[in-house]
Order: C-alpha cells, then structure tokens, then sequence
C-alpha cells in the first residue's frame, strides 16, 4: 500500500496547518536572504579584486562562502519541498505563500532596483566609481526577483491569496522613486535657469551632473512603475488594495507634494515683493525645487485622479474626499500661522523681518490651500436630502472633527501652561500675548474646523434620522448562496430590504470567478424583484446554478425559533 495516499492531511484551516506554513516560509524566507547576502559578498570581491578574492577580508569572504554554500542548498531543497506541496489547491489558497513571494518579491525588487539604479548613476561625474557593491547586490536580488516573478504568475501554482500585493508595491516603489527623482532633477534644472549655476561649486562637478545622476533614478522608477501598472495588471485590478494605493499614493500624498510645492512659490513670490531683507539669490533658492514638487506632484495627482474616476464611484469620491483633506489642512495651518504673525505685529508695531517672513508664509498656505479646498469640498453645494449623502463623508467629519478638537485640547493646554508660567514668575520677561500667541493661532484655526465639521455632521446625520425613517426593514438578515459577484448582489439586497447580507460561495461554482464576469445582465434587478413584498427575520437566498442562463432564484424564508 502507498503510504503516501494514505496519509493523512491536515485541514487547510487547521492550527497545525497554519503553523506548519509560517514556519516553513519564515525558514525559506531567511534562507533565501542569507543566501543573496552570500553571494552578493563573493561577487562584490570578485568584482573588485580579480582572482585575489581573499587578499585582504577573510572573516568576509569566510562568511560570504558559509552563506552561499550552506544557505544556498538548503534554500534550494526547501524551495523544492514547498513547490511539490503546492499542487494542493489548499497550500496555494493560503496567506502564508501570498505573503512570502509578496515579501521577497519587496525585498528584491527593491534591492535589485536600488543596486543597478545606483551603480548606473556612479558612473556620472564621479572620479572613482564605487559600483562594486550595488552592482553585485543589484545582480544577485534581480535574479531573486525574475524567479519569484515566474512563481507569481505561474499558471498552475500562484497564490490565490495576496495576488495583488506585488503588482501594488511594485508601482507604489516606481512611483516613488521616478516622483521624487524627478522632482529633484527637474528642481534642480529650474534652480539654474533660475539663479545660475555660480552656487553649484563647478570646479567640483558639473552643474548638469547632479541632474543626469537625477535623471537615471527618474528613469528606472518610471520602468518599474510603468512595468508593474500596465504589464503586471495593477490598471487591471479591481480590489480594495489597488484602490487605497491608488487614492493614497496617487492623491493623497502627490496632492500634499502639489499643495506643499505651491505654498513654497507662492510663498517666494511674496517675498521677493514685500520681504526683500535677503539677497535675491537667497530668496530665489528655494524656488526652483518647489515649482518641480508643485508641477510633478499636479501631474501624478491628475493622471490617478482620471484613473481613480473611471474604476469606481467610490474611489472617485474618496479622492475629492483626500484632495479636501489635504487642502483644508494646509488652509487651516496658514490661517494659524496669519493669527500668529498679525498677534506678533499687534505686540510689537516695529516687528522685524522676521514677523513678516512669517506672516507671508501663513498668507501664501492660506492662498493655496484654501481654493482647492474650496473646489473640492464645494461648501455650498451640499446635501440637502439623506439620498444626496456619500459613503464616506460622515467618516471623513468624523475624522477631522476628533483630529481638529485634539489639536484645539493641546493648544488649550499650551495656553493655560503658559498663563500661569506668567503669573508665577517673578520676573517676567515679554508680554503674556508674546508667549500664548502661537497656541493661541492653532486653538482658533484648529477651533474653527473643529466646529465647521462638527455643524456639517450634525446636520447629515438629522438628514439620515429623517430619511431612515421613511424607509421600512422588511428582511432582518439575507443569507446569500452565490457564485455570481457577491459585491454587487450584496449591495442591492441591503440598499432594496435593509438586511444585514452574508455571502456563501457555491461549492459548485467550478473555480474562482473574476468579480462581476458571472453577474448575468439584469440578475440584481431579478434578485431584489424576487425580494419584493417578502417579510421574515432571516431567510436564504439561493442564486443558481453557476453555469445556468437564466440564474435560478430561490427565496427561502428561515425559522428562526
């Protein structure tokens, strides 16, 4: 008899299972990065000593060879052992293989990328390039990746769960790096058009040097990003991952890069015209890496903008939502900063330079800021009925209203601290208006949002009371038996019954089901008519079968006595 079929396995959501994968991929995990070290080390040596590789190091070359030939067979046997188990459908659908290749492929993506985006850019204006090391790492952990790629898109043995991870992180990684590379090389461009190239110290280096170093980086983010969006299917995606990537990434910290980058030219802008206490050079530094961060944040915010609008309705208005945030934050703060700098110049009529310096700074936040939130948020276009409110303004009220009202505590704090510091003291040194003014500009600025906030959830959630009530719950709670999309199923029983919906797949659905591919035309309209007129706590709802056209609608109502 073969003892190999009669063995018996785990179930697939067994403890020992589960902890039998965690150890098995944190092992692999470890060896396959002791491994990369090793080798890294003897390549790097090689690269740069020819045939004397242990000349000078031999604790490090002795460490590089222990890491290559005892970590690297073991890897290999150990990879094997997994790579055979996972034609069980079990071991392919678990976390703990989704989340090894979504760890290694980080790793070594990001490894790889840095070690040939490095050794290409110290090749350029450097006297003695030192491109040994990132070369080798670059080498070493590209191989790592090409492979852990294969095995993530391997037809028969991909993971089923975390799919999505590598695609996200690959184009979140090229987006960052390509962003703030291109950022640096286009400031730094625009700092010479702007003020020349006299403060660069040419007899070092070439002006143009730093900005082709910039460049190479922009470039190979620009690869990956385009690689893993377009190539790997990140556009293609449609799960929840993707889009919190997308709005966080894309629009929330581009739109903080385009708001933060605007504040700056503004804020140079009035300078050279009402603050000119500093040389012209001085004040024109920081011009040129602002308009770059301005310019290049704008343009990552407007293509995922676009890109945010044509996947969902969600994803549109969790955009407007972030690009309102981020813009409301930055008026706030500059109406803050103005309370601060008029309270200094109420304190001393003869402020300095420095009151000003302030003053201008709150102005030009406030000046940028302030339209975009206006833009975004449209105060005076708001919902005047409980069907007009979407999902995820009263979240965002909440949010900013507890964020505001903590800031507003601790500035309070502040102020009171300060107060009886000035009453205490014997000697006093400055008016008690002098040392509570900056709290005191946070208290109102962070005061007034919180109140805004706190009025515009008070009045949705007397809209929701009302409307709520008009509407009567017919069904207590649906259970759902589907191999159709669950998503949009779910969401039409809850919007048409108000029941709470739980979703069973079908065991008979014959594989996994791309989301809204098996949803027939119609088929929810036909599930919430089926629905009508029908009154019980709890009932089944059973749609099917899978492959059937027309879907079968069975609506069993359940005793729940």
């Amino acid at each position: 008899m073969n003892a190999t079929a009669t063995a018996p396995r785990l179930p697939a959501g067994s403890a020992q299972a589960t902890l039998r994968r965690l150890i098995l991929y944190v092992l692999l995990f470890a060896l396959v990065v002791i491994t990369a070290v090793g080798l890294s080390g003897l390549l790097e040596r090689l690269f740069s000593t020819g045939a004397v590789v242990a000349s000078t190091d031999v604790a490090g070359v002795a460490r590089s060879l222990a890491f290559t030939l005892i970590g690297g067979p073991l890897a290999a046997l150990l990879w094997w052992f997994v790579w055979r188990r996972l034609d069980d459908r079990a071991e392919r659908g678990s976390a703990a293989w989704g989340l090894y290749l979504s760890a290694v492929y980080t790793v070594s993506m990001i490894s790889a990328v840095t070690g040939l985006l490095a050794t290409a850019a110290s090749f350029i204006g450097s006297q003695e390039p030192l491109w040994y090391s990132p070369l080798a790492t670059g080498i070493v952990w590209a191989g790592i990746w090409i492979w852990h790629r294969w095995m993530w898109q391997h037809p028969l043995k991909q993971p089923e769960a975390l799919e999505d991870v590598p695609a996200v992180i690959g184009w979140v990684f090229g987006l960052l790096v390509g962003g703030f590379a291109a950022i640096n090389a286009l400031g730094s461009l625009l700092d010479v058009a702007i003020r020349g190239h006299m403060s660069l110290t040419p007899e070092v280096e070439g002006w143009w040097q730093p900005v082709l170093r910039a460049v190479v980086w922009a470039a190979g983010g620009t690869v990956v990003w385009w690689w893993h969006w377009f190539r790997g299917g990140g556009r293609k995606m449609g799960t929840a991952l993707v889009d919190v990537a997308l709005v966080g990434v894309g629009i929330f910290a581009a739109g903080i890069t385009a708001v933060a980058g605007a504040g700056v030219v503004v804020f140079v802008l009035l300078r050279t015209v009402f603050d000119r206490s500093s040389p012209l050079s001085e004040l024109l530094a920081p011009l040129g890496p602002a308009l770059a961060a301005a310019a290049i944040g704008l343009l990552i915010w407007r293509f995922h903008r676009v890109i945010g609008a044509e996947r969902s309705v969600g994803t549109r208005r969790a955009g407007r939502l972030v690009t309102s945030g981020v813009a409301l934050a930055a008026a706030a703060t500059g109406v803050g900063v103005v309370i601060n700098a008029s309270l200094a110049m109420a304190v001393s009529p003869l402020a300095g330079s420095g009151t000003r310096t302030l003053l201008l700074g709150g102005l030009s936040s406030l000046l940028v800021g302030g339209p975009v939130w206006w833009r975004a948020w449209r105060p005076l276009r708001q919902p005047q009925t409980a069907d007009e409110i979407q999902p995820g303004r009263r979240v965002y009220l909440i949010a900013f209203f507890g964020i505001s009202a903590v800031v507003a505590l601790v500035a309070l704090l502040i102020i009171g601290y300060r107060i009886f510091e000035f009453l205490l003291e014997e000697a006093t040194g400055g008016s008690l208006l002098e040392r509570i003014r900056a709290p005191l500009g946070l208290l109102v600025s962070a005061g007034l949002v919180a109140a805004y906030h706190f009025a515009q959830w008070r009045r949705e959630h007397a809209l929701l009371a009302a409307g709520s009530g008009a509407k009567a719950r017919t069904v207590g709670q649906v259970i759902l038996v589907t191999a159709a999309d669950p998503k949009r199923l779910s969401e039409a029983i809850a919007a048409a019954t108000g029941a709470q919906v739980t979703v069973w797949k079908r065991a008979d659905a014959g594989g996994p089901v791309p989301p809204g591919v098996a949803l027939e035309d119609g088929l929810a309209e036909r599930v919430v008519g089926a629905l009508t007129g029908v009154t019980a706590a709890r009932l089944l709802l059973v749609v099917g079968p899978p492959n059937g056209r027309p879907a079968r609608i069975d609506v069993i109502p359940l005793d729940v006595t």
